[in-house]
């Protein structure tokens, strides 16, 4: 039965205020895209049954009318590969504005669960979708799974939750890049010297700095480093991993401690950020470029202590093109179209300084 009582035509948002669901949930029922309940899909139906809504009558309509808002929710503080996503967010303000989207950055402690979450749950009813560098952390991914629940487009960022209901992740294979700094490390320390017993003799130490072992893509990235180190360099000696949180300040007192503890010191990986206070650790003891340093992305700090030598080597990936990839999937995941999987691959490079662009 149609109830209703005057001539203008039906729109979405009268079935999604009938079926008491956002109007982005109903334009994903309506249109048949995954993400949604079936028990918020079926009062979506009852509503459509009720109403007398003729999807392709208003289709349209809805085009003509349909914005969108979309959040991002990245780490607070001075992490500078952060900032330069969030500069090329703002970069592409005419994309966005082209397509009807308006586009928030959110800024938090993606570090502590409590937080994040906290975040994640005000989200609902402000945003039709929402791009989070992720804690993979239960409290996460059920937060995630609550606003796939609600209708909300999810895409991971940088950093992935891969059992949370999100649609797509959006970064490099955090485990090829850890390898990558591996071989690194490996190459550029050389072959194990052989004793006058013919016994493999101990390398040194490889100390590993790291912002969060709850972060995904630091995570990985050990795991990938340790699965090299373990099966090609076996006689490097692997540390415990520090956390610094991608504080500048955290690591240069996690490096004073190292250098203090493993006089054996030949080489510290740094998984994140944070790296001028690894660098200015070093310094202090007289041991920049003394020791082979190997980190992740490009930025001002990263290319000057590549220039300096205190780097040998960056394992990165390219802000501007994940930025224009999260966008594209995001409008992808709400308007029904195709992710086009081969547009998206994010490639992990491997920077010097005698190829720094």
């Amino acid at each position: 039965m149609n109830n209703q009582i005057n001539d203008a035509p039906l729109t979405l948002r009268d079935v999604a205020a009938a079926a008491g669901v956002s109007l982005a949930t109903a334009d994903r029922v309506i249109n048949g895209r995954p993400g949604v309940s079936a028990k918020t899909a079926l009062k979506v139906h009852e509503a459509v049954q009720r109403l007398g809504f003729r999807p392709l009558a208003a289709a349209a309509e809805l085009a003509r009318s349909r914005s969108w808002r979309f959040a991002v929710v990245l780490p607070g503080g001075g992490n500078r590969f952060m900032l330069d996503i969030a500069d090329n967010i703002r970069a592409q303000a005419d994309w966005f504005r082209a397509r009807r989207i308006a586009v928030e950055i959110v800024e938090t402690d993606v570090f502590d669960a409590d937080t994040l979450a906290a975040e994640l749950s005000m989200l609902p009813g402000r945003f039709d979708a929402v791009a989070l560098v992720a804690l993979d952390h239960p409290r996460i991914r059920a937060a995630i799974d609550d606003l796939v629940e609600g209708g909300m487009a999810v895409v991971t960022l940088v950093s992935d939750a891969p059992s949370s209901r999100r649609q797509h992740y959006v970064g490099i294979d955090n485990i090829a890049a850890g390898r990558t700094a591996g071989s690194l490390v490996g190459r550029f320390l050389g072959p194990p010297r052989i004793g006058e017993a013919g016994k493999v003799e101990p390398g040194g130490a490889v100390g590993i700095v790291t912002g969060s072992g709850s972060l995904r893509d630091h995570a990985e990235r050990r795991f990938g480093f340790g699965q090299v180190l373990a099966e090609e360099y076996p006689h490097l000696i692997r540390l415990p991993p520090v956390e610094g949180r991608d504080d500048p300040d955290r690591n240069r007192d996690l490096v004073r401690r190292m250098l203090a503890d493993s006089p054996d010191l030949v080489a510290i990986y740094n998984t994140g950020e944070g790296s001028v206070g690894i660098g200015e650790a070093l310094a202090e003891a007289g041991l920049a470029r003394k020791i082979l340093c190997v980190g992740h992305e490009l930025t001002p700090a990263t290319r000057r202590m590549l220039l300096d030598g205190t780097f040998a080597a960056l394992v990165a990936q390219d802000p501007g093109h994940e930025v224009r990839s999260m966008a594209r999937v995001l409008h992808a995941l709400v308007t029904g179209q195709e992710i086009v999987a081969a547009q998206e691959h994010i490639r992990v490079q491997v920077i010097l300084r005698d190829n720094l662009p």
